[in-house]
């Protein structure tokens, strides 16, 4: 398991500006982002008590959640991912969803993840039986990606932050999100051993410190 580290920061519409300018210097865009950005739908689960909402509004340390995700509202390509959170260090391991059992899970039907081979499904599924595990809420944002080879660099820029609300109808393109008050814009960087002083340097704004911020309780608070 390769942990990364993972820094945020809670940015203003002119602090972006500056540094998409200084990033589109430095580094290259993501191959997968169109025009640089692609628009991503998540949808998130927890259990009966708000286990990870709870976790991460009391800053819980170590932390589990499940999402499913897809980019650009394509759903050839969709996926269960798993994150990890330890301190400032993150793991996320991921299984490819076809639609249909992507829908499945979103409606609760579970019972064909128990035969599953894969690593993360079957974990999910033990969470959903022994938690009640069920979906909470859809995110949607724009994301700008950006990579930088040494140190395995990944640096995004988020905004127009939305939130479904109630309605977890995933795979329903004209499923309604509205912005969330006072939506941010959110800086995230991350890197595996190393940080390199040109990328430190890039990022840096005065008077920013790392947030916890967090699209998944931001949006939770509309339901």
């Amino acid at each position: 398991m390769q942990f990364r580290h993972e820094v945020k920061h809670e940015i203003t519409n002119h602090d972006m500006l500056i540094l998409r300018q200084r990033l589109r210097a430095v580094m290259k865009p993501d191959t997968h982002a169109v025009n640089g950005q692609y628009e991503i739908r998540s949808l998130y689960f927890d259990n009966l008590d708000d286990k990870a909402l709870r976790e991460k509004l009391d800053g819980v340390n170590i932390r589990e959640k499940y999402r499913i995700r897809l980019y650009n509202n394509d759903p050839s390509v969709i996926h269960l991912e798993r994150k990890f959170k330890h301190g400032g260090l993150g793991y996320k391991d991921s299984a490819k969803l076809t639609p249909e059992q992507a829908l499945a899970i979103a409606n609760g039907d579970i019972g064909w993840m128990a035969s599953s081979t894969d690593e993360v499904v079957l974990g999910f599924y033990t969470r959903i039986r022994n938690e009640g595990m069920a979906a909470k809420v859809i995110v949607d944002y724009t994301r700008e990606p950006f990579i930088f080879g040494p140190g395995n660099v990944r640096v995004t820029l988020d905004y127009d932050i939305r939130t479904g609300m109630s309605c977890t109808d995933f795979l329903n393109p004209d499923c309604v999100t509205v912005p969330i008050k006072d939506s941010p814009c959110i800086l995230e960087v991350k890197w595996d051993n190393y940080l390199p002083d040109v990328i430190r340097d890039a990022v840096q704004l005065d008077g920013r410190h790392s947030a916890a911020f967090s699209k998944y309780a931001a949006c939770r608070m509309y339901d």
